[in-house]
């Protein structure tokens, strides 16, 4: 038996390539219905139908009603496909959204809590909207470190954001990779600031608001208004949030695990980096599982265990010979890494 991190994915990971991922993979029908029937209780589609649709559509299945609930339902449906007789989970934790997936996986809220908070919170980014975000890297494709480079990129975000005109802030400390949101002009005047890098940054992303940042107050406060604190309890996994804090079961504050997350978790950035930097070194797993839905979390991770200087990997090379060697990252968006650490699924 091998231990392990779980790690949950955030929004931006339910793409075409995902379209019926819950038919394909979730394995309790049952709670699928029960999350269905929130959502129908809400006047919104169900997760069975969008994810049964006949194509996949930008403009429907990444709007932040429909994808975070269909990015919860598959991260908690591969949390319980876990082979928990090849597989012990020492921790878990995620990337934005995803810590609400991780208070579901780790037990400090219900499943069908987990969805209400991850569904309700999708819903009112939507309708406010506020925002938006950008991603650039601060490290080359070798994956090697440039704290220099990434001082300067937090230098720029700073001097924009400090514009009379502008709001631009740290959304996400992303392994190699910097999430900055704000407004129009504040994600412009970065844009019109950095030179492009590995032809596609910096990069818009759709759908996405000035999560994290100062900007979601009021999106906040509405999620404190339709959420009680008493759907929050104690953890029974170790829980590493965005501040890379761990939340020990039996030890843990339900008042206050509320109060994070739905105060500074939304409104003050994400340390992603701290986060795995943490669950690596305090729990010291053989592998860290990335949950589906997707595959592009893998190169933040790694590329936060190489900031960590975790297993002495100093780049890219090192994490494949590392990765060839153990098999340390399993994502199981991917059918091989799956089949290390998942269960048997129907029909195989």
């Amino acid at each position: 038996m091998k231990t392990a991190v779980v790690i949950c994915p955030g929004r931006g990971t339910y793409n075409a390539g995902e379209l019926g991922y819950l038919a394909r993979h979730f394995p309790d029908p049952r709670l699928l219905t029960e999350f269905d029937a929130q959502r129908t209780a809400a006047g919104q589609d169900t997760l069975t139908a969008l994810d049964t649709a006949d194509r996949f559509s930008p403009a429907r299945h990444t709007r932040g009603d429909n994808a975070s609930g269909l990015i919860f339902a598959a991260s908690y449906g591969d949390y319980l496909s876990i082979d928990r007789e090849r597989v012990e989970i020492v921790a878990v934790t995620g990337n934005s959204m995803g810590w609400y997936s991780a208070l579901a996986c780790g037990g400090a809220l219900s499943p069908q809590d987990g969805f209400r908070v991850a569904n309700t919170m999708g819903t009112l980014m939507q309708q406010a909207l506020i925002g938006g975000q950008l991603i650039h890297p601060w490290m080359g494709e070798d994956w090697v470190p440039d704290l220099a480079r990434k001082r300067d990129l937090l230098d720029l975000t700073a001097r924009i954001g400090a514009k009379p005109d502008c709001q631009l802030h740290l959304s996400i400390d992303l392994g190699g990779m910097l999430v900055l949101a704000g407004d129009s002009a504040g994600l412009q005047a970065f844009e019109q600031s950095v030179e492009p890098a590995q032809q596609r940054f910096p990069m818009r992303l759709p759908n996405h608001a000035a999560f994290h940042t100062p900007m979601q107050e009021p999106v906040a406060a509405r999620g404190r208004e339709a959420l009680g604190s008493d759907l929050f309890g104690q953890p029974e996994t170790p829980l590493v949030d965005g501040n890379g804090r761990i939340w020990w079961p039996g030890a843990s504050d339900p008042q206050a695990l509320y109060d994070y997350t739905l105060g500074a978790q939304v409104t003050q950035p994400y340390d992603f980096t701290r986060a795995v930097t943490v669950a690596a070194r305090e729990f010291a797993p053989e592998l860290f599982i990335i949950l589906g839905p997707g595959t592009t979390l893998g190169g933040a991770v790694a590329q936060s265990l190489i900031v960590a200087d975790w297993r002495q990997m100093r780049g890219r090379g090192d994490f494949r010979r590392e990765q060839d060697a153990t098999g340390l990252l399993a994502a199981m968006g991917m059918a091989d890494q799956r089949g290390a650490v998942a269960k048997a699924e129907r029909g195989q």
